[in-house]
């Protein structure tokens, strides 16, 4: 290990301090550091912030979940792994303690640690032909009416078999690590995070006979069709990009996966258990 760069999430109080104690821990270790401020208080970006995470043997990131899933997107797709305290809310993506960031990192240095491997969903905007936007989801990509609460019509497909058309206020398309998330939200199933597939998800369906479907290592085909709402694309909640009518969305899982440091079965679990309030008992 010779380069490590440390997203830090100005809008946590914590972060910078955090951050000088963590890259002077490295340097000691002979290990170079360098600092990206990620402003976590961002509305979304119309295109992924330009951050150079090439070179670097790994990533540590010091803030809530929001912060991983910017890493993750950068870093995924060159097999860099990510180190993610958490300096938010008890969360199913940072779950390094920011109390036991040293031990967890010496046992990182070491070759000791557990590496999570996470499916990531691909997304690309095809108009008139041509490709017009893409990206990658850690959590999911959104397809969804603005505002939120109109209809908006859309023709979904799964490798050339056409699963009809929707009317929703919008089609989350998320990894198992965003199941539990807005999907879980919108009334979609909980996947455990190793597992390779995607979860499709309508929003407030038109049709009561609209459901969740998970699906293998396929391609997802979401046209457009017209609407009397605007329609809109995020991933992540962090990318945002304006649809028309016509437009053809590619899904899919890329080649390429996340990789998250520490981030155990157990702890996924444990979070799982906390965010859902699971008692175990008669009542549960």
């Amino acid at each position: 290990m010779k380069k490590c760069l440390i997203v830090s999430n100005s809008f946590k109080a914590d972060a910078d301090p955090l951050g000088k104690d963590i890259s002077s821990f490295l340097e000691g270790k002979g290990i170079s550091t360098s600092v990206f401020a990620y402003n976590g208080k961002d509305a979304v970006h119309k295109q992924p912030l330009a951050v150079d995470f090439s070179g670097n043997d790994f990533v540590v990131t010091l803030g809530g979940d929001g912060t991983v899933l910017f890493a993750c997107r950068g870093c995924a797709p060159l097999g860099i792994p990510v180190f993610p305290v958490n300096l938010g809310e008890f969360g199913f993506l940072a779950s390094i303690s920011k109390n036991d960031w040293k031990s967890e990192l010496v046992k990182f240095l070491e070759g000791k640690s557990f590496i999570s491997e996470r499916t990531l969903v691909k997304c690309e905007v095809i108009r008139n032909g041509a490709t017009v936007f893409n990206c990658s989801g850690m959590n999911d990509c959104v397809i969804s009416s603005c505002p939120s609460t109109r209809l908006v019509n859309l023709r979904v497909a799964y490798n050339h078999a056409l699963l009809g058309p929707f009317k929703a206020n919008g089609i989350i398309v998320s990894t198992p690590t965003g199941s539990t998330a807005y999907s879980a939200a919108a009334g979609g199933p909980i996947v455990e995070p190793s597992t390779p597939a995607l979860v499709l998800t309508p929003v407030s369906s038109f049709s009561l006979s609209a459901r969740p479907l998970v699906f293998g290592n396929g391609e997802i085909v979401i046209t457009v069709l017209e609407s009397r709402a605007e329609v809109a694309l995020d991933c992540d909640g962090q990318i945002g990009f304006n649809l028309e009518k016509d437009d053809v969305i590619i899904l899919g899982i890329p080649e390429y996966t996340a990789r998250l440091i520490g981030s155990t079965q157990e702890k996924f679990y444990a979070a799982l258990q906390s965010k859902l309030n699971w008692s175990g008992g008669p009542r549960a």
